[in-house]
């Protein structure tokens, strides 16, 4: 079994989920069960899809799970966008974690496309 933490596209989904937690953390309270509490959940998506995946068996099912994540990362950015377009005290942070998910789902690609030629 291969230890999912030393996967560098894991280490950064959990570095931002945790980003995540701390950003939301500022969101107003009646956000708590809405935007808050969905945005950590897409966060968590993205990491936990990494290291199910590189738990997996077969390389199919790893890439699956890879894909997945990378389903969740756009998923994250829609409601990093809300937070930015709703809270103007937050919006910088949020753009930024914005463009370091476009980062993570490029690194995803990567990942996904030399798993493709090199385990299939």
């Amino acid at each position: 079994m291969s230890d999912f933490t030393k996967l560098k596209i894991w280490q950064k989904s959990h570095e931002l989920s945790l980003e995540v937690y701390h950003l939301t953390a500022k969101l107003p309270k009646e956000e708590t069960f809405g935007l808050m509490s969905q945005l950590r959940r897409a966060a968590v998506s993205v990491e936990s899809n990494i290291a199910e995946g590189e738990s997996r068996f077969s390389s199919k099912d790893k890439l699956n799970f890879f894909i997945q994540s990378r389903a969740s990362i756009g998923e994250v950015q829609t409601q990093l966008l809300l937070v930015a377009d709703l809270y103007q005290q937050l919006k910088s942070k949020a753009l930024q974690l914005k463009e370091e998910y476009t980062n993570l789902y490029k690194q995803i690609n990567s990942l996904v496309s030399y798993r493709r030629k090199n385990d299939l």
